[in-house]
């Protein structure tokens, strides 16, 4: 295939994924916008009025950061696993399989429309939370950049959890088990340093901790890691998760019975 026929299918796949979740925005957008009002409501005003402060900003402010990295984290991961395993499932991902285009090109597609709804997601949660406190971006460009990551690399775990599911059954059990604990349990509400020594440790090893730290320092330049080396492990584990989707696909698992 020519530059120009590899960037149309690349394309074809993003706008349909786009389009996809879009069509049924009452489903795909609605709802994490309505769940993460509530969060704003109990957690920041209710709640947040008792705490105070956390690391020397309102505790409203604090915690915002970390939910529009949950919101951004769930719906990368859950729009790719559902599409693509939609299509595994109707068998209509057979005809991408047999197409001459790559399937580096394929995974591309799919990584990139996932990521537009998480993004599409993130900013609508961002604009619900001006309406509950203001938000000065310190560092926009790493701000941006992380964001992206995270939702590039959630969409890669969604393309490699809907190629080994079997069943719809499959698609939910990361997200419940493995996704909410670690973002919950990723300094989402809280800092890290008010943990007893032992958790503190048992907390590094949680990636989620610094996506929603680094996050959290592009927007109001407070973080409980290091920041440079938390984007860096981002940017390798979407190195890593990349090429494992990539050889899972070139070998057809999930896909040939």
């Amino acid at each position: 295939m020519s530059m120009r026929q590899l960037a149309i299918a690349l394309w074809t796949i993003i706008v349909r994924e786009i389009r996809r979740f879009m069509r049924i925005w009452p489903q795909t957008l609605l709802p994490p916008s309505i769940t993460m009002t509530m969060y704003f409501i109990i957690f920041g005003n209710l709640i947040g009025s008792r705490v105070g402060q956390m690391d020397g900003v309102d505790y409203m402010s604090y915690i915002v950061p970390g939910l529009i990295m949950m919101s951004v984290i769930t719906n990368s991961y859950s729009n790719v696993a559902s599409s693509f395993f939609g299509n595994k499932f109707q068998r209509s991902v057979e005809e991408l399989i047999i197409s001459p285009m790559p399937n580096w090109l394929i995974l591309s597609g799919y990584v990139v429309g996932g990521a537009a709804r998480g993004l599409c997601v993130g900013i609508i949660v961002t604009i619900v939370s001006l309406l509950f406190t203001d938000l000065h971006m310190v560092h926009p460009l790493l701000t941006a950049v992380v964001v992206i990551m995270t939702a590039l690399l959630f969409s890669v775990g969604g393309f490699i959890n809907a190629l080994l599911a079997n069943k719809f059954d499959d698609i939910s059990i990361v997200p419940i088990f493995v996704l909410t604990p670690l973002t919950y349990l990723g300094g989402v509400f809280y800092s890290i340093h008010t943990l007893p020594d032992f958790w503190q440790g048992v907390s590094l090893i949680n990636p989620i901790l610094y996506m929603v730290n680094t996050f959290r320092y592009g927007i109001l330049g407070i973080s409980d890691i290091d920041v440079g080396w938390a984007v860096s492990a981002i940017a390798a584990f979407i190195v890593v998760f990349f090429v494992v989707g990539l050889k899972l696909l070139e070998r057809g698992k999930g896909l040939r019975s």
